[in-house]
């Protein structure tokens, strides 16, 4: 066996990468408090301010918000002119961290540090006992999901993902029946159900939260031609009526599933001879090597294991994960019965691809 040589720079360039990382994710952690209490949307209209005045701009108080520009400061988003006491955001920087940037607010993502460390202590005991953490550990999971989603899938839905579809929009104007799977707090529905009213809309999640809070928002706007439902899909191969809907969608919800291929098959079955199934999910490769250029890879692998695989391995499920990848889902989808399958990415997008299936 050759001997192992010890790389001493090597290892001092680790250990200052190392540094970096934690850095960054303590930064992240200061992104999201800053986004969720709106101070780099307030930072964004008052310009250069002291702490105290950016406090009471924000009705926020004063000591915390002093702590948090330090953590800002020192993180280089934000610049301080130490001869009048004074923090300013520069406006390249608010293009990425403000409501008004939306889609590009990056501060939304940052949540997900924050949110998925909740069940670290869940997460540690799975990987000494296995099984997993089921959805009613992650509180602000479908919050954050529906804001994250609010500026990748419904800022576009329209202009950019439906007319993937050729026809779709044609159908939906006529009077179809669309069913969305994993379908959270039904933003997607909602905003559908409000442009088609000729048409008829069903969500199915598991989540009773989402599901009522969908419901909730259902009611208020008045809109009668759309339905939500709390499913367990793990069987829903033989539970899907068949051919009942012209059009399916999935919005980042089959690799979570406890069981993604009796879903894809129950979808196969739901679809009418002529439909399309329009499914969203991670943009990546199957194979672990592909993605260690990817712009997210850390990210998504991170959020697979604390959320997407666990939850599916709660259930007694496969535990596909997030990175299941193109390769995976198209051998998946051709298991479940589907021959044409065309995959389209989207600029603005760099975490999604959309596939547009046919049987």
């Amino acid at each position: 066996m050759a001997k192992t040589v010890y790389d001493a720079e090597r290892a001092e360039e680790f250990a200052g990468r190392m540094l970096e990382t934690l850095n960054n994710a303590a930064l992240a952690v200061m992104v999201s408090v800053g986004h969720r209490t709106g101070l780099f949307d307030t930072l964004a209209e008052v310009g250069a301010v002291r702490s105290q005045e950016l406090a009471d701009a924000a009705g926020l108080d004063e000591r915390y918000v002093r702590e948090w520009l330090g953590t800002m400061t020192t993180g280089r988003v934000v610049e301080y002119e130490p001869a009048t006491a004074q923090y300013r955001l520069p406006a390249e920087h608010a293009s990425w961290l403000t409501r008004a940037a939306s889609p590009d607010n990056l501060a939304v993502t940052a949540q997900w540090i924050p949110t998925l460390a909740t069940v670290e202590d869940d997460i540690v005991e799975c990987f000494r006992e296995g099984g997993g953490v089921p959805y009613e550990r992650f509180g602000r999971f479908h919050e954050v999901m529906a804001e994250e989603s609010n500026q990748t899938v419904l800022s576009v839905l329209f202009t950019h993902i439906l007319p993937l579809v050729p026809g779709a929009e044609e159908r939906l104007e006529a009077g179809a029946s669309l069913l969305d799977l994993g379908c959270g707090r039904g933003r997607a529905l909602l905003m559908l159900a409000e442009r088609f009213p000729n048409s008829r809309f069903h969500g199915y999640d598991l989540s009773t939260e989402a599901v009522s809070h969908a419901s909730e928002q259902a009611e208020e706007r008045g809109l009668e031609n759309v339905h939500f439902e709390v499913r367990d899909l793990s069987t829903f191969d033989v539970e899907a009526e068949p051919e009942s809907f012209e059009l399916v969608t999935t919005f980042d919800a089959v690799h979570d599933q406890a069981r993604p291929l009796a879903l894809l098959r129950g979808i196969r079955r739901s679809l009418k001879a002529d439909g399309v199934y329009l499914m969203q999910d991670i943009q990546g490769s199957s194979y672990v090597h592909e993605n260690i250029d990817h712009p997210g890879g850390p990210l998504l692998y991170m959020i697979s294991c604390m959320h997407c695989m666990t939850v599916s391995l709660a259930q007694g499920g496969d535990g596909l994960g997030a990175m299941w990848g193109e390769q995976k889902a198209r051998e998946l989808l051709a298991e479940a019965g589907f021959t044409a399958v065309d995959v389209h990415l989207l600029e603005h997008d760099p975490f999604n691809a959309y596939f547009v299936v046919r049987a």
